[in-house]
């Protein structure tokens, strides 16, 4: 006769977890032959990414003056970064790269969100719309620039012309060329060519919303405002954070639009980070203020994409938790 022990929680005990015990480094061994196969693209990660940043810190703290020769550095600390946030050109860059980068941002997610509601909408046309939305998305940033800056010119621009034959305006419409005027035309080329991919994103965030649950408010008498509050956009809170920061972060690095369009000028008005950052290093080869501004830009990417990573991960936490 054999002895039996039931079944209960009181007598079940979880697995030992002997890999647990063998620490991070014992895991890495055991692991070791997986990390053969990803080894190629590690190197060149470490080569053509983790070099080039470890690079630019360290030249961030020498001095590299164009009456040196280019091999020629000298270690002076954190002058150039104290010497970079006591410019007050700095401080005008600044205010110029968020006012881009913010507004940017803000209206490319409410154009694309627009466009995505209706376009979530069954129509005779749907397709032909959403390809025609496309277009500015998909074509090139320097063949886009050129374009727009014809369209802007004071003497033939095509806006300008079209103003004044509306009787619009009396006088040809300097937009680049004015120091008030230039970085809201430069952010509406921008918005122009960035809406789409927050089209493209808002609408996949659409399609997963739950038809049931927008029946069942229906049912409830909810009108459509209330089932877009209550139903719609909380399922879209985390398609539209990781837009908003794929946005930021592309705006905080965009350098096309405004270098082509305006280098910058008039007088710096359009002047932002990153067209600032080549001015200094490739215009008036300072290398080592260049690198100290570029380390800033640096640490703002490297907080936003803990943020970026933060949500793409959050719904994983509340999974297994």
């Amino acid at each position: 006769m054999t002895n039996t022990v039931p079944d209960g929680p009181d007598n079940l005990s979880p697995p030992h977890d002997h890999v647990a015990d063998r620490g991070l480094f014992g895991r890495i061994w055991d692991g070791r032959w997986d990390y053969m196969y990803i080894a190629p693209a590690l190197i060149v990660m470490l080569l053509v990414i983790a070099y080039p940043i470890y690079y630019t810190f360290v030249l961030s703290f020498y001095k590299t003056a164009p009456s040196l020769a280019m091999s020629e550095k000298i270690f002076n600390g954190i002058d150039n970064y104290i010497r970079l946030l006591n410019a007050s050109s700095f401080w005008d860059v600044t205010v110029n790269t968020m006012v881009w980068t913010i507004w940017s941002t803000f209206f490319a997610v409410v154009l694309g969100f627009g466009a995505a509601l209706v376009l979530n909408r069954e129509f005779i046309g749907r397709g032909l719309l959403r390809g025609l939305l496309l277009i500015p998305y998909v074509i090139s940033a320097v063949a886009a620039s050129y374009v727009w800056r014809w369209i802007y010119h004071s003497d033939l621009g095509v806006l300008g012309s079209a103003l004044i034959r509306m009787g619009i305006m009396d006088e040809k419409l300097n937009l680049l060329d004015n120091v008030d005027r230039v970085l809201p035309s430069l952010i509406v080329v921008n918005v122009w060519k960035e809406f789409p991919f927050a089209m493209i994103m808002i609408l996949a965030g659409l399609q997963t919303v739950p038809q049931q649950l927008l029946r069942a408010a229906r049912v409830d008498g909810a009108s459509p405002l209330n089932q877009f509050i209550h139903v719609t956009l909380p399922h879209l809170k985390g398609v539209l954070i990781i837009t908003v920061l794929l946005l930021f972060v592309a705006n905080l690095n965009h350098f096309t639009i405004p270098w082509i369009m305006t280098g910058g000028g008039p007088a710096g008005a359009s002047d932002i980070w990153i067209t600032q950052i080549y001015q200094i290093a490739f215009g008036r080869i300072r290398f080592g203020i260049a690198s100290a501004y570029s380390v800033i830009l640096f640490s703002v990417m490297v907080v936003l994409g803990y943020f970026y990573v933060r949500a793409l991960t959050s719904g994983d936490d509340r999974r297994y938790s």
